[in-house]
């Protein structure tokens, strides 16, 4: 698999803050695409599956 190396751009909106971790909306805008997140762990999860389609 050969990664693209043009930088990519996430907007992270942090809508509140349960069990010490985060939970808000990543829009990514090159690819067009938005998923919400539960934990700052999932919030990275999404970034990396999203470099990963690149």
């Amino acid at each position: 698999m050969k990664k693209n190396q043009d930088n990519q751009s996430f907007v992270v909106n942090i809508k509140g803050q349960e069990n010490h971790s985060w939970q808000g909306t990543l829009t990514w805008v090159e690819g067009k695409k938005q998923e919400n997140f539960r934990s700052a762990l999932e919030l990275l999860k999404l970034i990396d599956s999203a470099l990963e389609e690149e």
